[in-house]
């Protein structure tokens, strides 16, 4: 065989391997798309889940309930530090007030109200850094990013007069009776707020533990689209599981 057929001859075999080369590869190509589409399709299902999942549990810790845990000492004896609470937010959700004797969270306001700027015709709790755009609503009062919680016990309703006198309350004139205190309890003046009506769609709250409370005595009345949720139960510490009175 001369060198010019034996030159020919390889190139044949060089490109009938070439050939069984891109059939192998356009095969395993066929082959591989299903599967990929597959994976692909399966992790888009997952995508698909996840995104579900996560809409659902913002949809219902806004609108429906939430846990929380007390960090303050403000509601002792009747809630202590880190107890783990469940909270309703329905009432929120239909914009109705809460009862006399609840226990309620609501949007810290601001700050608090000193002699020289309170007005008794209407005090009611100042809130001033009011996010602005929707994103940032949406971090703050959906996703409660960098938001503050107070928790009270609601004490008195729109229109009602509150007078704060001898370490006791007096709603409209007469002295409320308060049995979730302990009767050593006493209501000191701790704020400017302590002789006032009620503003409409506001309620006034104190912490069960009078003398360790930053509450409505110094911040004035919480309106009723700043009021959050109101405690259902109490699930942790287990020895204590139950309804919180």
């Amino acid at each position: 065989m001369n060198d010019e057929n034996k030159e020919n001859y390889e190139k044949e075999d060089n490109q009938s391997e070439n050939e069984k080369i891109n059939s192998r590869v356009e095969k395993n190509s066929k082959e591989s798309k299903p599967v990929l589409i597959a994976v692909t399709k399966e992790i888009l299902e997952w995508i698909y889940c996840i995104v579900i999942a996560v809409v659902l549990a913002v949809l219902i810790k806004y609108y429906v309930g939430t846990p929380t845990v007390v960090k303050q000492s403000s509601m002792y004896p009747t809630l202590e530090q880190y107890d783990r609470l469940l909270l309703s937010r329905l009432d929120r959700t239909a914009k109705k007030l809460p009862k006399r004797g609840q226990i309620i969270t609501f949007e810290a306001p601001t700050r608090i109200g000193s002699m020289e700027e309170i007005n008794l015709e209407q005090p009611i709790a100042k809130y001033e850094n009011e996010p602005k755009s929707w994103w940032d609503k949406f971090i703050y009062y959906v996703l409660e990013i960098g938001k503050i919680s107070y928790i009270k016990r609601v004490i008195a309703l729109p229109g009602e007069h509150v007078e704060l006198k001898n370490e006791k309350v007096y709603i409209n004139g007469e002295e409320l009776k308060e049995d979730y205190l302990n009767e050593n309890v006493r209501t000191p003046i701790t704020g400017p707020y302590f002789d006032f009506v009620v503003p409409e769609n506001c309620v006034f709250a104190m912490g069960d533990n009078r003398g360790d409370s930053t509450d409505c005595r110094e911040l004035g009345c919480i309106p009723l689209e700043k009021i959050e949720s109101k405690v259902v139960l109490r699930f942790f510490p287990f020895n204590k599981f139950g309804k919180v009175k």
